[in-house]
């Protein structure tokens, strides 16, 4: 009898805890999905219906609002610029980020820990302790170049713009600073990957090439697929960097856009809403799409085995 009593206490014990998990889980989702519905809805609004009703349905639904921000903060090309500023530095860096791992887990020699544990060191540094040397450089080496070939006669110093307000610089420093976290978890990835696999494709008589790309890169995909969930919207979001290395309209990417609606167009509430939903819809829909693919990758596929 006492056994049973036990057992049913235990049992209502975990029932009520069972109870406080689902009411823990729905408080949080609740914090995350309301600001984005009060966002969504207050984006058909106009200024003056939402200065009088923050927090109610709208009495009709204004939808100008997203052609006018569409317009307003120039989304056809910053969109565009996004897209193309994410795919590359996300496809490069993960090229470059296994074929280092690959590197420097298979691959023997002296000098490897050495640089692979420069490259770890990269995981400390913040983006803010980054901006001032990254704006000096890229601002500097335009002219310092430009100097160069205009003694040996190839182009006119201020002729030559390689670096500042150029796609090129803005994908080459999004590449720079994701390789740090893109090498750590391939290097750990392809280690595990077993060596005795190089070893008899090295009998074969296959080269380090060879062997990357018909062993490696098709074992490699978790990993891969990995960094993309964990990159897309790092690179996406991204506004402290672009800010400081482009200044034209037709290079900026989504959150500079997004940014000029906090200055001349912050008293059109509708608008400006109408633009944070714009940037918000691409990695809201990236998420809804992924979710499982994010839940099983970040989980499982950072460390094989």
């Amino acid at each position: 009898m006492m056994k049973t009593d036990f057992r049913q206490e235990r049992s209502l014990g975990a029932y009520i805890w069972k109870i406080i998990g689902y009411i823990i889980m729905i408080l949080f989702s609740l914090l995350a999905i309301v600001p984005v519905l009060w966002l969504i809805v207050n984006s058909f609004k106009t200024t003056v219906e939402f200065n009088s009703n923050m927090a109610g349905w709208p009495k009709k639904f204004f939808t100008q609002n997203y052609p006018g921000a569409w317009r307003a903060g120039d989304f056809g090309i910053l969109f565009v610029n996004s897209v193309v500023y994410t795919v590359m530095s996300v496809g490069i860096s993960g090229f470059f980020s296994l074929l280092a791992g690959f590197g420097f887990s298979k691959i023997p020699g002296k000098s490897a820990k050495i640089i692979y544990s420069i490259f770890i060191l990269g995981l400390l540094l913040t983006t803010q302790t980054l901006m001032v040397p990254i704006f000096l450089q890229v601002s500097q080496l335009d002219g310092v170049i430009g100097r160069l070939l205009e003694k040996v006669g190839l182009c006119a110093a201020e002729d030559f713009h390689l670096f500042y307000n150029t796609r090129f610089a803005v994908i080459l420093v999004y590449v720079g600073s994701l390789l740090p976290i893109g090498i750590y978890l391939c290097t750990e990835y392809v280690r595990s990957i077993p060596t005795s696999l190089v070893e008899a494709a090295r009998i074969d008589g296959a080269g380090y090439l060879r062997i990357f790309n018909l062993i490696v890169i098709p074992m490699s995909t978790p990993i891969l697929i990995t960094l993309g969930l964990l990159n897309i919207p790092t690179i996406w979001n991204e506004f402290a960097l672009i800010n400081i290395l482009v200044s034209k309209t037709s290079l900026q990417s989504l959150p500079l856009g997004i940014y000029r609606f906090s200055g001349t167009l912050s008293s059109d509430y509708g608008k400006e809403f109408a633009a944070l939903v714009i940037g918000l819809m691409p990695m809201l829909l990236f998420y809804l799409i992924f979710r499982k693919q994010i839940t099983n990758n970040v989980g499982a596929g950072a460390v094989k085995g």
